[in-house]
C-alpha cells in the first residue's frame, strides 16, 4: 500500500457494506448498476472472493467483487471494481485487486484473472493491463458477449480479458 493509501484498510466486505457498494457503483456512472439487493447478496455470498477499502471511520470507499469460476477453480472472475470519487487517483483500485488476488492465492491455487470490459473504458483497460504487467502475465482479449445478446436495450459488447498464467 502506498503512502496515499495508508489511511485505508482493505478487507472482506460484510452484508452491512452492501448499501455503500451499491452507492459507489451507482456514482461511478460507468458500471452496469445491479439492484441494491444483489450487492447485499454479493457481500454475503461472495465476501471471500471480494474486497473492500475502508476509510478511517470504517466506511467503504472502494471495492472489487469477484468469484471463482465453478468450471475453472483456478480462475478469479472480477465482476466490478469501483472507487468513490473522493478517493480516486491514489492507486486504490490496483491495491484492491492486488490485495484480493494475493489473499486468494494464499488460500488456493490461482493461475488466472478474468474480467469483461466494454470498449472505450480506458480506466479499466489500464487497470488490468497494469495488473498483468506487475504480475508478469500475458493478456488475451476476445468478445465474450456481443452487443446483440443484451435484451435491455443498447449495450456495448463485453470483451473478456484473461490474465495469466499467474504465479504467486
Amino acid at each position: 500500500m502506498t503512502a496515499a493509501q495508508a489511511d485505508l484498510c482493505i478487507d472482506r466486505p460484510s452484508v452491512a457494506d452492501g448499501a455503500a457498494l451499491w452507492r459507489i457503483a451507482k456514482e461511478s456512472r460507468t458500471l452496469d448498476l445491479n439492484s441494491s439487493y444483489s450487492y447485499l447478496l454479493w457481500c454475503r455470498d461472495f465476501a471471500g472472493t471480494s474486497a473492500v477499502a475502508r476509510a478511517e471511520n470504517g466506511e467503504p470507499v472502494g471495492f472489487v467483487t469477484g468469484y471463482v469460476r465453478p468450471e475453472d477453480p483456478h480462475t478469479l472472475l472480477v465482476w466490478q471494481v469501483a472507487v468513490d470519487a473522493a478517493y480516486r487517483g491514489r492507486g486504490l483500485a490496483a491495491a484492491l485487486l492486488d490485495g484480493l488476488t494475493a489473499r486468494l492465492a494464499a488460500e488456493r491455487p490461482l493461475t488466472a484473472v478474468e474480467t469483461t470490459i466494454t470498449p472505450g473504458n480506458t480506466a479499466s483497460e489500464r487497470l488490468f493491463a497494469s495488473y498483468a504487467e506487475r504480475h508478469g502475465a500475458g493478456v488475451t482479449r476476445e468478445v465474450l458477449f456481443d452487443a446483440g445478446l443484451f435484451p435491455d436495450g443498447p449495450h456495448d459488447s463485453e470483451v473478456l480479458y484473461r490474465i495469466g498464467p499467474l504465479a504467486f
